[in-house]
């Protein structure tokens, strides 16, 4: 997400803080080409597939269509996914688009100029425009059960009358999961899994969480803090809660595992005042890197984050807080971390 920080700080009303506005393609599969696997079958013709179309999505809502879906509008991580694993939307929403007009990081490797956009922030999504894309599915990730990420709650009803919703559950999931989860939908979409870059992807994803672990054994003393901020507050993540994190800790690496948070809370995060910020210490900290969020530089105006040993040590790296699900996604973020984690010191905390 990107106008409050990703999985139910929304819920937690952050996303006022963060200044969250409330304010077409023929085929949508890459020339990875249809996958063998998939439910429907292309047509001698070329064009659309023949034969129905039935997918279960994680709500357990089944979706059966007459014809394998080709115009598909996804949430930008959920495109961002599905791209990297051959399909390729006809419109987006959720964050795509810098105020630059350069791509939002959340959009992983979609081409912004050839999809169309229905919403770029928090609350916004141009029904209409979406209408007139005339899509066959709408995809999106799930932080909270049952709930599309990014699709105005207000809005869903009209949403619902114009095509099928596909949901990913991407939160008490493991990480390695969700991203299957994906390769399996973009496969039902055509996509071939056993295209050369999917393929390729994989081994660097495998390779990376084997050069994670590794360094981790290697360095059992080393302790990682990962962090979101508003102004107002300081957000210490709750690691079962978060596939990434919870990845890397069954990798071995050493996470500061907050208080488990109230419900009242929503989850996620445990929740401190600037005047607790000290509450944890660690070697290092990962700070959450969305344009949106807040940045490390603001929060050093904070005395008590300047104070923390991490941040006198100069060891405070991004988080890639709402990185895409897939192989490629995680290798890149993996490769980082390692490359980052190898150069610091563990000897910050005592």
């Amino acid at each position: 997400m990107s106008a409050a920080p990703r999985r139910t700080l929304a819920a937690l009303g952050i996303a006022a803080l963060l200044g969250a506005s409330a304010c077409a393609g023929t085929s949508a599969v890459s020339s990875a080409g249809p996958s063998t696997g998939s439910p429907a079958t292309p047509s001698a013709s070329g064009g659309r597939t023949q034969g129905e179309w039935t997918w279960t999505d994680d709500r357990g809502k089944t979706i059966t269509l007459p014809e394998r879906p080709e115009r598909i509008v996804a949430q930008s991580g959920a495109a961002a996914a599905l791209w990297d694993f051959g399909v390729r939307p006809v419109g987006v929403f959720g964050p795509h688009k810098l105020k630059n007009g350069g791509r939002d990081p959340e959009v992983g490797e979609v081409d912004i100029d050839t999809v169309e956009s229905i919403g770029n922030v928090w609350g916004e999504f141009n029904v209409e425009k979406y209408a007139s894309l005339q899509p066959d599915l709408l995809v999106a990730g799930m932080y909270q059960k049952n709930t599309l990420w990014y699709v105005p709650e207000e809005s869903l009803d009209a949403i619902d009358q114009i095509a099928p919703t596909v949901g990913v559950q991407l939160s008490g999931k493991p990480l390695p999961g969700i991203i299957e989860r994906y390769g399996e939908l973009a496969a039902a979409l055509g996509a071939d899994p056993d295209a050369p870059a999917v393929a390729e992807a994989r081994k660097r994803f495998d390779a990376a969480s084997a050069a994670l672990k590794e360094l981790a054994a290697k360095r059992p003393g080393l302790t990682v803090m990962v962090v979101t901020a508003t102004p107002d507050a300081l957000y210490v993540a709750y690691k079962p809660d978060h596939p990434d994190i919870a990845y890397w800790s069954e990798l071995g690496l050493n996470i500061v595992s907050p208080e488990r948070p109230t419900e009242s809370e929503g989850g996620f995060w445990e929740v401190l005042s600037w005047e607790n910020a000290d509450k944890y210490k660690a070697d290092v900290i990962l700070v959450d890197a969305r344009a949106q969020s807040m940045k490390a530089e603001e929060m050093a105006k904070k005395p008590t984050w300047a104070d923390l040993p991490a941040v006198k040590a100069g060891q405070v790296y991004p988080w890639h807080a709402a990185e895409r699900y897939s192989h490629l996604g995680y290798a890149k973020v993996m490769e980082e971390l390692v490359a980052e984690l190898d150069k610091a010191r563990d000897d910050v905390v005592s």
